[in-house]
């Protein structure tokens, strides 16, 4: 609840607030592949690392995804949630600055645990916020979903004109004022 007036929070900061981590989670799912030659060149990395910079968010992010919703029943989605993008923003600034393949992988790994956290734990935190308002709360996973599907189309043109201009790291660099907007909106809305 809205701490100030005791009333629900409004509908475009419930669904703003619980987008951003399916924007950022959907978003590096997709943004790497077109950085992979320039990381290549960069960290020396061969085809086996490479595939582990994809692969190692994707098994992270598919292992947890149950486990970190029941974290979510446990100690509060809103919790959950901010633990989750928190772990996101700090492995999204690792991958930045790795300096070689495996720290990379690794970085990725923790990017795929984050989002794991994050994914059920803004459903749900959706769903709670919305709870009142059957209408609302399907529109609202409806922008949701739309939102998710964006940015997985939006990944390579972003990542290529983000590797073109500036190099592979600025892919990573771009979760960090994202994930700062997600933690501060959601504050905002109630826990489950």
């Amino acid at each position: 609840m809205n701490a100030a007036a005791g009333r629900p929070p409004s509908f475009a900061l419930v669904v703003l607030a619980t987008c951003m981590a399916f924007v950022v989670g959907q978003l590096d799912v997709t943004i790497v592949n077109v950085a992979l030659p320039a990381m290549a060149r960069s960290l020396r990395a061969d085809v086996a690392q490479l595939q582990w910079v994809v692969d190692a968010y994707a098994v992270a992010f598919a292992a947890f995804m149950l486990s970190a919703g029941a974290l979510g029943d446990r100690f509060g989605a809103r919790h959950a949630f901010q633990w989750g993008m928190a772990v996101f923003a700090l492995a999204s600034l690792s991958c930045a600055l790795a300096a070689d393949a495996a720290v990379l992988d690794a970085a990725r790994a923790a990017q795929g645990l984050g989002a794991a956290v994050m994914l059920p734990n803004s459903l749900a935190l959706l769903n709670h916020a919305l709870a009142h308002d059957v209408r609302a709360r399907a529109r609202g996973i409806g922008y949701w979903t739309a939102a998710g599907a964006i940015s997985i189309a939006l990944g390579p043109v972003l990542g290529g004109l983000l590797v073109a201009s500036t190099g592979w790291p600025a892919i990573f660099w771009v979760n960090v004022p994202l994930c700062a907007l997600g933690l501060w909106l959601v504050r905002r809305l109630p826990e489950t």
